[in-house]
């Protein structure tokens, strides 16, 4: 049984709320948290009573073929905390003892609460076999965005360049460590962006984190002869593409993969001990420009008509589960 700390509001969580996308009720959603053991049952042997703990949302058979290989996400007879099970939107939440990995004491409550949103990043970063030493490019400057390019930066990339069409989180980018940024509202951005490429040849890695078609589409321009494609943003609307966009995949022979959710084995894996790490060394940055808000659960309401207003959330909204 964990006390929960914080808990972030997840894009997914917001069609089951402000939508009808919930396809369980009655429900308690809520998965990314963090929070301190305060009950162990039978069996327990890794957590004790006081261990901060981060959740582990996603609950496999370990049976299934794909559990055996160790991919778990693409588990087909899986549970997920705050979606098929009750979640962290509340003052407890219980868990199997292998969905709470324990961190360091150095850590606080707040980025604990984001080890589940930077796993996602770490294992869309992975899915592509991902070298140091090469450009990349990330579509889309939002949390998952900002949380790839620094992975990228930190397993040794030589140039990363982020594109958004938004001049501020731009500037958060290039404040933790984006080596260029492009606004893509401008006039030949394409070009602008290739010219910074080896010889303009375009992008070894190109990493889509908005789920948006045009910057699906982006991808596949920007993206070198011989690179890779990785789509880790969730698309919520229809996508087509010409005959010509899409015989770019044919004519520059490059990898196009998805990524899905953040678990390798041993589970939940090495996202989650690379996390803890990296964050705990400083080199994995976290301040309070991800937060939106810090907002008590009582007023979890209030929260969530606030992404109801376009723009007005830019960063991740908190909710406090002790207040």
């Amino acid at each position: 049984m964990i006390k929960v700390k914080y808990t972030g509001i997840c894009g997914s969580d917001l069609p089951r709320v402000n939508g009808d996308a919930s396809h369980y009720y009655p429900n308690v959603l809520g998965h990314e948290f963090s929070g301190v053991i305060s009950e162990v049952g039978e069996g327990v042997e890794s957590l004790r009573v006081g261990d901060k703990v981060a959740g582990v949302p996603l609950i496999p058979c370990l049976t299934c073929l794909d559990c055996q290989n160790g991919d778990y996400a693409l588990c087909k007879h899986y549970s997920f905390v705050g979606s098929r099970q009750f979640g962290s939107f509340a003052e407890y939440v219980v868990v199997p003892e292998k969905n709470a990995f324990k961190f360091d004491d150095s850590i606080s409550y707040e980025k604990g609460a984001f080890f589940e949103p930077i796993t996602i990043a770490l294992h869309g970063l992975n899915r592509l076999a991902y070298k140091s030493g090469r450009t990349v490019a990330i579509l889309g400057g939002g949390t998952i965005g900002l949380f790839t390019m620094q992975w990228a930066k930190i397993f040794g990339a030589k140039k990363v360049v982020v594109f958004d069409i938004s001049d501020k989180r731009l500037e958060l980018a290039k404040r933790f460590g984006s080596d260029e940024c492009v606004n893509t509202l401008e006039e030949g951005f394409i070009e602008y962006a290739k010219a910074l490429t080896d010889d303009g040849k375009g992008f070894d890695y190109v990493y889509e984190t908005a789920g948006n078609t045009a910057t699906m589409k982006m991808a596949f321009e920007l993206v070198a002869n011989k690179g890779g494609v990785c789509l880790i943003g969730t698309p919520t609307k229809e996508i087509s593409f010409s005959v010509e966009e899409w015989e770019k995949l044919n004519r520059k022979e490059f990898i196009l993969t998805g990524s899905w959710m953040s678990y390798s084995s041993p589970f939940p894996g090495k996202e989650w001990e690379l996390t803890a790490h990296y964050i705990r060394t400083g080199e994995f940055k976290l301040d309070d420009s991800f937060i939106y808000k810090k907002i008590p659960l009582s007023e979890i309401v209030e929260a969530f008509k606030m992404y109801k207003t376009p723009g007005l959330v830019k960063a991740k909204i908190l909710i406090d589960s002790e207040k």
